[in-house]
C-alpha cells in the first residue's frame, strides 16, 4: 500500500514530460533557435587569407557550410571581397609576483576587416573584432602553460571567426 501523498514513477514521468513540453512551447514561441549555418545575402566571395593559414581554412569551412555561398578564388569574379586587414595577436603582463616574476598574463587576439561589392563599394565598413583571455602563469610548468596560450589563441580564433561570420550574414548587397 501506498502512503497518502507519494507519487509512483509512472507519474513522475509524466509529470517530467509535461514540463519538458511546456518548456518547448515557451522556447519557440519566444524564437528561440539553434544557432545553425549563417545564411550569407551572396553567392560568391573572396577572401585575400590563403586557405593555407588555419584562420583561413575555417573561414572557408564555414561559408561552405551556408549552403548559399561559395569562396572565388578570382576576386574579379566574386560578387563580395572579404578583406582582412589585420589579424594580430599579443600577450600582456597582467601581475607579477613579489619576486618580480610573472603571474598572469592576458592574451589578445584583433580583427580587422572590411567587405566590398563587385564594384568596390563598401558593404561592411572596416570594423575591428577583439577577443582576450586571461591566465595564471608558472614558470615551473612552462611546457603545460605553452600548450595553455596556444588552446586559448584557438578559442580566441574560433570566437573571432563566428563574430565575422554573423557580422558577413548580416551585410546586404547594394542594389
Amino acid at each position: 500500500m501506498r502512503a497518502p501523498g507519494s507519487v509512483t514513477a509512472n507519474a513522475r514521468r509524466r509529470l517530467l514530460g509535461g514540463a519538458l513540453a511546456a518548456a518547448a512551447v515557451l522556447l519557440s514561441g519566444c524564437g528561440f533557435h539553434l544557432r545553425g549555418p549563417q545564411a550569407l545575402d551572396f553567392e560568391t566571395v573572396h577572401i585575400n587569407i590563403p586557405e593555407q593559414t588555419e584562420f583561413g581554412a575555417q573561414l572557408r569551412r564555414l561559408i561552405a557550410t551556408t549552403g548559399t555561398t561559395r569562396v572565388e578564388e578570382d576576386a574579379a569574379k566574386a560578387e563580395a571581397r572579404l578583406q582582412v586587414l589585420s589579424n594580430d595577436r599579443g600577450r600582456e603582463i597582467l601581475s607579477l609576483t613579489g619576486a618580480g616574476n610573472v603571474r598572469e598574463y592576458q592574451l589578445v587576439q584583433s580583427l580587422r576587416f572590411q567587405l566590398l561589392d563587385r564594384a568596390g563599394k563598401v558593404l561592411i565598413p572596416p570594423t575591428s573584432l577583439s577577443a582576450r583571455r586571461e591566465y595564471t602563469f608558472d614558470d615551473s610548468q612552462v611546457l603545460g602553460k605553452e600548450q595553455e596560450e596556444a588552446l586559448l589563441y584557438r578559442d580566441m580564433q574560433n570566437d573571432l571567426v563566428q563574430q565575422l561570420m554573423r557580422r558577413l550574414g548580416a551585410a546586404r548587397r547594394s542594389s
